[in-house]
């Protein structure tokens, strides 16, 4: 397999932040368009595909170290907000398609994922711990207003008083509110809402079909009004890019009501870093020395190292400065790092029909 990328025309691609599409990294052939001549000289548009998936099971384990959750739920597969920096995209080689534009453009969405998680749920081995969701793709993503897979999970985490941490950049978070704020009521649910820098430009650019930051903080605030507690997350801090505006970002969530803040530096597993570099060669071709200069030196030479307690922060004198000023920030504005832990007692199976109910 060529090691060079095939970079799709940018009409093609309008909306999009990856440029290529290679392959896979479990295929063994890769997919290169080519002019036959019958083609029309300006090939359509690429445009969003959502595959029905009918799942067989709807939690996740995982026992990453530094990680505070030890299951999830993924309403959906691959992300149409297309984050050129997310560290996902790997994840859909294991479907058998691109971590380029296949990640942000041929979508899995998982409706029936309710009544899986209901059954998983009445398990008499079942112990209660805080589910997350949108720490692979994100739960709010557009194609959520059509399909409602997030909301079919809601409703069955409501029913059955389980805690959720929910992680999103998606402002149609706000149609749950009625859930959400009677979740938070009874101590089950906090979110974290993820901006990345304030600058709408720059925004749009690397995270093209994720609302504008400031409607982002607006989301905040209607959370907070709503009484469910927030998190900030300036995730990731892009070195030489976006780390400049860590305070501000911090001091406008802090305004809309966010109750504790986390950041995360700039992941680049496996597919990621090469559709990032190309990604910032491509925008801001004068920062792209830098931005990967900098992460090397919080890898080791490396544009990425994935050992525990490392891949979320890197090592060295730039990653200590930019913790020391999250810190510091943190204490001038009152802000938490963490959001208060979330109740497991009120945990129940709700009775089905035909069911013996009990008599005390």
């Amino acid at each position: 397999m060529s090691d060079e990328f095939i970079h799709i025309d940018h009409e093609r691609r309008r909306g999009r932040a990856a440029s290529t599409n290679r392959a896979g990294r479990f295929e063994r052939f890769d997919r290169v368009d080519v002019s036959d001549g019958w083609a029309p000289d300006s090939p359509a548009t690429i445009r969003t595909e959502v595959r029905l998936e009918a799942p067989r099971s709807a939690i996740t384990r995982n026992s990453s170290p530094d990680v505070p959750f030890d299951r999830s739920i993924n309403p959906y597969r691959g992300c149409e907000h297309g984050c050129i920096y997310c560290f996902a995209r790997p994840s859909h080689a294991w479907l058998g398609m691109s971590a380029g534009l296949d990640f942000e453009t041929r979508l899995v969405a998982r409706p029936g994922i309710g009544k899986v998680l209901a059954r998983e749920l009445a398990r008499r081995s079942y112990r209660p711990a805080t589910i997350a969701i949108g720490t692979n793709t994100d739960p709010y993503q557009p194609i959520e207003g059509r399909h409602r897979v997030m909301r079919e999970v809601l409703e069955v985490l409501a029913e059955h008083r389980h805690p959720v941490g929910i992680v999103t950049k998606g402002t149609l978070i706000e149609r749950d509110l009625d859930i959400l704020s009677e979740m938070a009521g009874q101590g089950l649910v906090h979110v974290g809402v993820s901006v990345t820098t304030l600058d709408p430009a720059l925004s749009r650019r690397m995270e093209p079909r994720v609302p504008a930051p400031a409607r982002r903080i607006a989301t905040i605030r209607a959370l907070a009004e709503a009484g469910v507690p927030v998190r900030v997350m300036a995730s990731p801090m892009v070195p030489g890019l976006t780390d400049s505006e860590l305070e501000r970002i911090l001091s406008e969530a802090a305004e809309a009501g966010a109750q504790a803040a986390s950041w995360i530096m700039l992941r680049l597993p496996r597919e990621v870093a090469g559709l990032f570099e190309d990604w910032l060669k491509e925008h801001y071709p004068d920062r792209a020395g830098r931005v990967l200069g900098h992460l090397r030196d919080m890898h080791g030479g490396a544009l990425y190292e994935a050992e525990w307690g490392k891949r979320m922060r890197g090592t060295g004198p730039y990653a200590e400065m930019l913790d020391m000023r999250f810190r510091v920030a943190l204490k001038r504005l009152g802000l938490s790092r963490d959001l208060p832990a979330l109740r497991t007692d009120l945990f129940r199976v709700p009775p089905r029909a035909g069911d013996q109910l009990s008599l005390f």
